[in-house]
């Protein structure tokens, strides 16, 4: 599989990541299976938080799985807690639970709004324990996850974040106008731009079947749009993409990256004609 340059780490990263949501619901002997099938396949990023699963589940079992093969791989975690003290104490139980004493990524989960940058970046603020764990040597480089146009864009503003991740999908983009302008913002200030969301559809209708059940939106299923998808955000100035929470989807994108070309003009007016009138799961204020 294709590797990356993760912008200014200088680490070079596949371009397709393992997200731990793929480990929801599994044994430690399914864990194990599932990571090691993600390493023959060429696979060394995985990104993993606290919040996937009940009670720390899949940072419980990626830890193990990883045994044997941790600086083999980009090891991304995150926190959703706001103030220093809770991200200090979330970071010393993932760091515990990943039996690793240092994480190559630790990032700010899912913000949300200016608020949002504000209180963390206030006094008794998460960015207080993000620097002096860097500085301390527990994590190697700075990043946050932001599901909103403008929270990610003041955050940008307000620190030099190694990464940036978010979602970048093409209903997204033609139907939202969410995305250009974050990758532009990220571009500007050197930050490393990681994808989510690529093989999204739309919303879950009210009452629907989800044959997907950790997935929270509608993906993709038809392998041939599910390609087109995955390989117009691969297309984007990024660096790599995190596929669906769900095992068989994992390995569709998996196929799907093995053999990525870029994404061609006839495949792009295919892609927008298919997302007229869907509704994006996000969309810029």
């Amino acid at each position: 599989m294709e590797n990356r340059i993760l912008g200014r780490t200088g680490r070079e990263i596949s371009i397709l990541g393992l997200g731990g949501v793929v480990l929801v619901d599994t044994t430690q002997e399914q864990a194990n299976a599932i990571v090691g099938e993600a390493l023959d396949h060429g696979i060394n990023y995985f990104d993993v938080a606290p919040s996937y699963g009940k009670d720390q589940e899949t940072e419980k079992r990626l830890g193990p799985a990883l045994k044997g093969n941790r600086d083999k791989v980009f090891l991304a975690c995150k926190t959703g807690q706001r103030t220093k003290y809770g991200a200090n104490e979330e970071l010393k139980r993932s760091l515990q639970h990943l039996c690793t004493d240092q994480l190559d990524l630790y990032q700010l989960h899912a913000i949300t709004s200016k608020e949002d940058v504000e209180t963390i970046f206030g006094p008794g603020g998460a960015m207080e324990a993000f620097i002096e764990a860097r500085d301390a040597g527990l994590i190697r480089h700075l990043g946050f996850s932001a599901h909103s146009v403008e929270a990610a864009l003041t955050a940008m503003d307000r620190f030099d974040f190694d990464t940036a991740l978010f979602p970048i999908n093409f209903v997204t983009y033609y139907e939202g106008n969410f995305g250009p302008q974050i990758i532009a913002k990220a571009e500007e200030r050197g930050v490393a731009r990681l994808a989510l969301k690529a093989m999204a559809r739309t919303n879950w209708k009210e009452n629907a079947n989800r044959p997907f059940p950790h997935c929270w939106y509608e993906p993709l299923s038809d392998p041939h749009l599910a390609e087109l998808a995955l390989r117009f955000t691969l297309s984007q100035p990024i660096t790599a993409a995190i596929p669906p929470g769900d095992p068989g989807l994992f390995r569709l994108a998996m196929d799907i990256a093995e053999n990525l070309r870029p994404i061609t003009e006839a495949e792009q007016t295919e892609l927008r004609s298919y997302a007229q009138g869907l509704q994006p799961i996000f969309k810029a204020a």
